[in-house]
């Protein structure tokens, strides 16, 4: 067996840079378009105050791969552990001999798809006239997507909320020495969103943060924060009210926001106008017109996990950077990268 390359946090975060994992995923979801693709699969075990899920799927990239990520989601784990609330693995395989490649930290991984994907998706279904956006939640998640966004959009101004008002006005502080953006903080959630043409809600909230009456016409709004049954950030009749495009429907009728707006009964399925996908690939129609509300539903798919593990694999590989480590043999190759 060849020997599997460790890839560390800091490892992901060197080697997949916005740009990098942008064109990861879009390149992910033309392949999924063109029928290059393994079909995904989503496994959840609960656990008391938390849970595990495991997300896996396969792409045809040149070579074609297989990645699972195993994430351990534990809401509290930051204000009573100090611990980061989602932390995890991914496995790198070669779909064609079954062959482990990489193992890699996930955490870094699954916030910079994340964002990768939202920021894809105000690509194509946001108003090109966007310059202002809000981003609800300032932990890991909102660092990037204002990252992200800021790579994608000719944003001017961006609003952080937060509920803990502190933590939003340190990001705001470290983002607009970064970025060079108009970064602040909002204390007035409503007020924030009705200034912008973007919104993107990444928290662990349990109950809806925006209704119908807290959007103004043309709003782009990504939910990120719905990974699970009982996590929601939007007001059922919010969705039904807009224009919805999923990451992938079946996902998102199990565990995103279009769950709650389905067990309503607000809303079917069939109302929802379409995976990302098939916007990306040009297969359905995305925004309307300048005044439609457009709810980006964004539960993270395996398809994005993939994408991005292999960019980091490959940059890696390239770049000689990692601990290359002889599973069957049980003994560690040299360190790469110039660590010890």
């Amino acid at each position: 067996m060849a020997s599997v390359l460790v890839l560390t946090r800091a490892d992901v975060a060197a080697l997949l840079p916005v740009e990098a994992c942008l064109a990861a995923v879009e390149g992910a979801l033309v392949a999924h378009a063109e029928g290059r693709t393994l079909p995904p699969a989503v496994l959840g075990v609960p656990a008391g105050a938390g849970g595990f899920h495991v997300k896996a799927a396969g792409v045809g990239l040149g070579r074609r791969y297989f990645a699972a990520k195993v994430n351990g989601n534990f809401s509290a784990n930051p204000e009573r552990r100090g611990l980061p609330a989602i932390q995890g693995v991914v496995v790198l395989a070669d779909a064609d001999t079954g062959t482990p490649l990489a193992l890699m930290d996930s955490i870094e991984l699954t916030a910079l798809r994340t964002a990768a994907t939202t920021a894809l998706a105000a690509r194509w279904l946001a108003s090109p006239a966007a310059r202002a956006a809000t981003v609800v939640g300032c932990g890991t998640q909102g660092r990037h997507h204002v990252r992200a966004l800021a790579r994608t959009l000719a944003l001017e101004q961006v609003w952080l909320h937060d509920r803990v008002p502190a933590r939003a006005r340190a990001l705001a502080a470290e983002l607009r020495a970064e970025l060079g953006l108009r970064v602040d903080a909002a204390a007035d959630l409503g007020r924030a969103v009705r200034a912008s043409q973007v919104c993107v809600t990444c928290t662990p909230a349990r109950g809806p943060l925006l209704g119908p009456a807290d959007v103004p016409r043309g709003l782009f709004l990504a939910a990120v924060g719905a990974d699970s049954e009982d996590k929601q950030e939007l007001a059922p009749e919010l969705l039904a009210s807009a224009t919805v495009v999923v990451d992938h429907l079946e996902q998102c009728a199990t565990i995103g926001e279009l769950h709650h707006a389905l067990a309503g009964g607000v809303m079917r399925r069939a109302d929802v106008r379409a995976e990302l996908w098939e916007i990306v690939a040009g297969r359905r129609p995305g925004r309307g017109s300048e005044d439609d509300v457009v709810v980006f539903d964004s539960t993270g798919t395996a398809l994005q996990d993939v994408a991005a593990a292999v960019a980091v694999y490959e940059r890696a590989s390239a770049g000689h950077r990692g601990l290359a480590v002889d599973l069957a043999g049980g003994a560690e190759a040299t360190a790469r990268g110039g660590r010890p």
